[in-house]
């Protein structure tokens, strides 16, 4: 058995534990003989460091698997990473500009062993912080996005949805990142409320002394007009139907159009058309086969078909042509506005409406079964529940899916084009006479992939994998409500399509974690926290513990360093317990089972008390709301074990009766093992430094089984009785409190009460009565004198103790009187204050919220001491 040091230091406790868990396979899943409970990591980007909310997604899934594998459990933590596309392609890009060079300078295929260099990098970084957190990851097991089992998974998704027509290509607007030259799909795109214009311009009808006022927001996109439009039922108009307006931009002649898409009476009503930049354009244009002119370039730059504005930016054009139109006099007026923009999720470009060439998932069959088979009893079951509700309408209104990016890095697409031809071949293999095809360049999303992790890490497509036939589907997925759309809704559909099983039983969604004042955490407003940091001030138990406590299920959580201290102290408090424990059991015994006929009262209590707080902890686990079973053991542990049980057990350990005393010990050493059992989900480093230092039967806590109830300590009457000897305690402490009687002085208390089979009980309990607050019990029914100092216990019944013996009363009345006159002086001035208008009027609402708050102290200070003196 380990010694324990003097001093909590959470560096010692924490090395090389990990270090020994995974050498020893204490985390390898496959012991046949259990049955199986199985979770898979949400996969980390290989773009960084681990963040505090990763910290607080992964220590919820290692307290869940450590719990089933206490259980009994043949618990699975499969563990891996993402290659994350565009994220990981912008970061090893950034690396290569500070080194001066482009991907395009060196090649696709030199430009992917960096980003796989840059993998190998932050993967060991990756693995370094998950050992420092002591998650129980299975790493013989681990996987990657872009590892070979995981890219013939793709293969075969890919091939079989396009074979089934679910994967087709073609030309729609998307959104298109001009920095990373790349597609994206509506959800790589976040919108941004920023201050622009909109322009009014002034468009002569040809042939005619007329113009028409058109107004728009990007006016660089007017080269690429192709029509006007007009409502068919708007008067102003109607005469120009047919007719032709000159394009300001560029002297083109643009038919004018009717259509009732046009709002009436939105702007001037009078709509340009630019089908190759906007998605209500392009619709338009599809219906009356307009021309679809592109008139940039992918990198947000104008291309040949704009003139002299060629070259320019596209912000840099708009100004260009901004200052020409007023020279031109086309400009009509400017509005002011606040609009919301695209931007790309990756590298923040404004997002531009692109009309391109991709591939596309057609998603209504998919989406449809997935919301089908959430009404079986094969559902997800998504905690809380209000994120179903989400995920529904989500799937209900879901557009098809882009997933073709121009990247390098990343899953290439699986098809291949007839040199000659233009035929399009799609396989799981290349064509055999390669040198007549070139495969398509472009890249899949990276959530094509992380769409299949929960099959695809198990074997999948090999049905007969073991990993899959044994631990899929997976039991419960942990994740953030952000994500609800990226991730949890592609892997239901994708596992519905191929598995025909859903992916996992279980969702449990989780918050964000914002900054003390509730702000997201960023790096532009320097409030983010690296969890590693906290590991090395507080402790990975200590960070594991508050991540898990202080939020409920789907709630958003606030980093509050002041908890973490908190936290410290509650562990410095179970080590000092455990360490009373080991100095007060002789090492030679054998703790086995504890005999109910030597247990006196409080070792009766504090069994009964351990077999609540295990049955609501277990109910709480089962139900993921750790916060309320972190509140449970702490008010277990700090109150029930450590305020009053170690306390009482000091007069029986102190004793002479070593039948007694062996009883009290056997108490100690169980309720500490199984405190220490509930506590290792939240904190494995501490509970197996204390676990190795205590009588026991395993080599380490990871192997020990959860405790259970048992039926022998169960007792309805103990904590009744119990609650006796704590409402006496608690008012010889008040009485001691208010009259400021000093601890060193022993003194007498009565007790009044009208059961009559009471008065045993309280004679048990007098020993720890006086152990805890140096009082003596005197009589019971006495009357009592005029100077006693009364409190109503349990039941009614009434503690009193004299005070003549240890107070002197007539300088406590005394002091008493002066008191209350000054609080009645302060209470006076307060009320005149509040009763001022001016005060009330004129001064800031901080100050008069603060003197109401005064008033109501003093009032509460004032009756309280009324009552006293009534009383004495």
């Amino acid at each position: 058995m380990k010694e324990l040091s003097d001093i909590y230091n959470h560096k010692k406790v924490e090395e090389e534990k990990y270090e020994n868990w995974v050498k020893k396979g204490y985390f390898e899943a496959g012991d046949l003989s259990k049955k199986p409970y199985s979770i898979v990591i949400p996969p980390p980007n290989v773009t960084g460091k681990l963040h505090l909310g990763h910290a607080w997604d992964t220590t919820l899934q290692d307290m869940i698997i450590r719990y089933k594998k206490m259980q009994g459990y043949d618990a699975l933590w499969l563990p891996g990473m993402d290659h994350a596309g565009i994220a990981t392609q912008a970061k090893v890009e950034a690396r290569m500009r500070e080194e001066g060079i482009s991907r395009y300078d060196i090649g696709r295929e030199k430009f992917l062993e960096k980003a796989w260099s840059w993998k190998e990098e932050y993967a060991s970084i990756i693995r370094s912080q998950w050992a420092k957190l002591g998650l129980a990851l299975d790493y013989s097991k681990e996987r990657f996005t872009l590892d070979k089992g995981l890219s013939d998974a793709v293969k075969e998704v890919f091939v079989s949805l396009y074979k089934k027509g679910l994967i087709y290509q073609g030309k729609r607007i998307i959104n298109w990142d001009p920095v990373q030259r790349t597609a994206l799909s509506d959800i790589e795109v976040y919108h941004e409320d920023i201050k622009g214009y909109m322009y009014y311009f002034k468009y002569k009808i040809a042939d005619s002394d007329e113009e028409v006022i058109v107004a728009t927001t990007r006016p660089e996109t007017m080269f690429g007009d192709t029509a006007l439009f007009v409502h068919p039922d708007d008067q102003r108009y109607t005469h120009l139907i047919g007719k032709k307006a000159i394009n300001p931009a560029n002297g083109d002649e643009l038919p004018i159009m009717a259509d009732d898409y046009i709002e009436l009476g939105k702007g001037t009503s009078v709509m340009k058309c630019t089908p190759a930049h906007d998605p209500n354009d392009f619709v338009l244009g599809k219906k009356y086969h307009l021309d679809m002119p592109i008139c940039m370039n992918d990198n947000g730059t104008m291309n040949e078909i704009c003139g002299k504005y060629a070259g320019m930016d596209r912000f840099e054009c708009r100004e260009a042509l901004l200052k020409d139109f007023y020279e031109a006099d086309v400009v009509d007026h400017l509005e002011e506005i606040i609009h919301p923009v695209g931007h790309s999720e990756r590298s923040h470009a404004i997002v531009e409406p692109y009309l391109s060439k991709q591939w596309f998932v057609k998603m209504q069959p998919l989406a449809q079964a997935a919301l089908e088979n959430q009404k079986t009893d094969q559902n997800v079951h998504f905690i809380p529940e209000r994120f179903e509700k989400i995920f529904s309408q989500w799937m209900e209104n879901i557009e098809d899916w882009c997933i073709s990016r121009q990247l390098w890095w990343g899953h290439q697409i699986p098809a291949w084009y007839h040199k000659e031809t233009g035929e399009i071949y799609v396989g799981k293999k290349a064509p055999e006479d390669l040198e007549n095809w070139k495969q398509d360049e472009d890249v899949l999303d990276t959530w094509f992939s992380s769409a299949l992790w929960p099959f695809s890490t198990m074997g999948w497509p090999d049905h007969e994998s073991e990993l899959y036939k044994r631990y899929f589907p997976t039991d419960t997925l942990v994740t953030g409500y952000d994500i609800i759309f990226f991730w949890v809704s592609r892997m239901i559909f994708q596992s519905l399509e191929f598995t025909k099983q859903r992916p996992f039983k279980n969702v449990l969604i989780h918050g964000l974690i914002r900054d003390e004042q509730g702000r997201k955490m960023s790096k532009s407003l320097g409030n983010g926290v690296d969890p590693m940091d906290v590991v090395e001030e507080y402790g990975a138990d200590t960070l594991r513990f508050f991540l898990t406590n202080n939020t409920a299920p789907g709630q958003d959580m606030r980093y509050v360093p002041s908890k973490l201290t908190a936290i410290s102290h509650f562990i410095n408090k179970i080590w000092n317990s455990a360490r009373f424990v080991k100095m007060n059991i002789n090492h030679d015994m054998s703790y086995d089972d504890i005999q109910l006929e030597h247990l006196n009262l409080p070792d009766l209590w504090i069994l009964n008390k351990l077999n609540k707080v295990i049955e609501n902890v277990n109910v709480n686990m089962d139900k993921f709301e750790f916060g309320n079973v972190g509140s449970e053991l702490y008010d277990f542990i700090w109150n029930d074990f450590c305020s009053w049980y170690i306390e009482l057990s000091k007069e029986t350990l102190n004793g002479n009766d070593s039948v007694l005393k062996k009883a009290t010990q056997d108490t100690l050493v169980y309720v500490l093992n199984s405190i220490v059992r509930l506590l290792h989900p939240f904190m494995p480093f501490v509970t197996e430094e204390i676990y190795l230092s205590i009588p026991h039967l395993k080599e380490s806590i990871v192997l020990a089984s959860w405790p259970k109830t048992n039926d022998q300590f169960h007792n309805n009457i103990i904590e009744d009785q119990f609650e006796y000897l704590i409402d006496i305690v608690k008012g010889i402490r008040e009485i001691r409190h208010q009259y400021v009687i000093k601890n060193n002085i022993e003194v007498s208390y009565n007790l009044t009460t009208a059961d009559s089979g009471l008065e045993n009980l309280l004679k048990d309990m007098a020993p720890f009565i006086s152990k805890l607050c140096n009082a003596k019990c005197i009589g019971y029914n006495k009357e009592t004198v005029k100077n006693s100092a009364n409190i109503v216990i349990k039941g009614g019944n009434t503690l009193s103790i004299d005070l003549g013996q240890y107070a002197d009363m007539e300088a406590e009345k005394e002091k008493l009187v002066k008191e209350i006159a000054k609080l009645q002086k302060e209470l006076e001035r307060s009320k005149k204050m509040l009763s001022n208008p001016n005060f009330i009027n004129k001064a800031p609402a901080a100050k008069v919220e603060e003197e109401k708050k005064k008033q109501a102290d003093y009032e509460a200070k004032y009756q309280t001491a009324k009552n006293k003196l009534e009383n004495m």
